[in-house]
């Protein structure tokens, strides 16, 4: 393989370049003079004989081959940063910090057990756990806030392993009306009456899932949406383990649909970047795995007489 003409410096000073607006802008950015920007940018463009800038009016701006040579040093500088990044936790061990993003339907008290248990392993390592809601998962790895993640899917660029089931029911209090209608429910039904939801973090809050309903109340936390619903307010479609204890006393009572009486949510294990992952960031994986299989063959246990019960109903 020839050696590359371009240094990792030249493809530096092309992204500055571009991100931060001008020759002189970039050359505040680098500290660097701008005749000496210039000249790099020149040097890379004869080096590969393209032009990657344009000048119109007093701005620089990339031609098509320019765009496609920033998008490629982009990734080229990721690439080795990560590389970078990679090497310095194998020397170093252990890592300082951790950060984890969980999806909120994935068990608290699950992952608070398997932080724990890292705990008495890594007492030194510091864990960040950022709770967030669909596309707000997906968001924080993309832009490098995480190391690890629990998500409802597995963006473009990752890679990702299943690694827990979360089933939900569709609550309403007691002495709700749709409780009242005497009859197995309709998606008519729910249309007539207030969904209480739970608000999609991120930037971008495009999902509607298990969304039926026009007269809804959007809150940003789910133990805000199980009061609620409790207190009559609505009905909601809620994971089925954060409700055992209302199901248990009866303040919340699962609807009898038509069809569709349960829905269920794949929740994957994903990590930031797989190969640059520290000795604390594969461990802590393992015990998030290890527990959720754990707790998933003992749910599986429990909804087998669940189905049986069912089945006899029916008949």
């Amino acid at each position: 393989m020839a050696a590359p003409r371009i240094s990792i410096e030249q493809w530096r000073t092309l992204l500055a370049v571009v991100d931060a607006g001008g020759y002189a802008q970039a050359s505040a950015q680098l500290h660097k003079s701008q005749s000496a920007v210039t000249y790099a940018v020149q040097k890379l463009e004869a080096a590969l004989g393209v032009k990657a800038f344009e000048i119109q009016g007093r701005k620089a701006v990339l031609t098509p081959t320019g765009q496609l040579l920033h998008r490629r040093a982009r990734a080229l500088l990721d690439d080795a940063a990560s590389i970078e990044k990679a090497a310095r936790a194998l020397s170093a061990g252990w890592e300082a910090e951790i950060r984890v993003v969980m999806e909120h339907i994935f068990p608290t008290w699950l992952m608070l057990d398997c932080l724990a248990e890292f705990g008495n392993e890594g007492p030194d390592t510091r864990i960040e756990l950022i709770e967030s809601v669909l596309g707000g998962t997906n968001e924080a790895l993309q832009q490098g806030q995480a190391d690890l993640a629990i998500a409802g899917s597995v963006p473009a660029g990752f890679s990702g392993e299943p690694v827990m089931r979360v089933r939900f029911v569709l609550v309403a209090q007691p002495d709700h009306l749709l409780h009242k209608l005497g009859r197995k429910i309709t998606p008519r039904d729910l249309r007539a009456h207030r969904q209480l939801v739970v608000r999609e973090t991120g930037a971008r809050r495009a999902s509607r899932t298990f969304i039926e309903a026009a007269q809804r109340w959007t809150v940003s936390n789910m133990s805000t949406s199980i009061i609620a619903a409790r207190s009559g307010y609505g009905y909601a479609w809620l994971p089925e383990y954060k409700i055992r204890d209302e199901l248990a006393a009866g303040s919340l009572k699962p609807l009898e649909l038509r069809e569709g009486a349960e829905r269920f949510a794949e929740l994957y294990l994903v990590f930031a970047d797989r190969d640059a992952a520290g000795p604390g960031t594969q461990r802590l994986a393992e015990i998030i795995r290890s527990k959720a299989a754990a707790e998933c063959s003992k749910a599986n246990a429990g909804a087998e007489p669940r189905r049986r019960t069912a089945g006899r109903q029916a008949h």
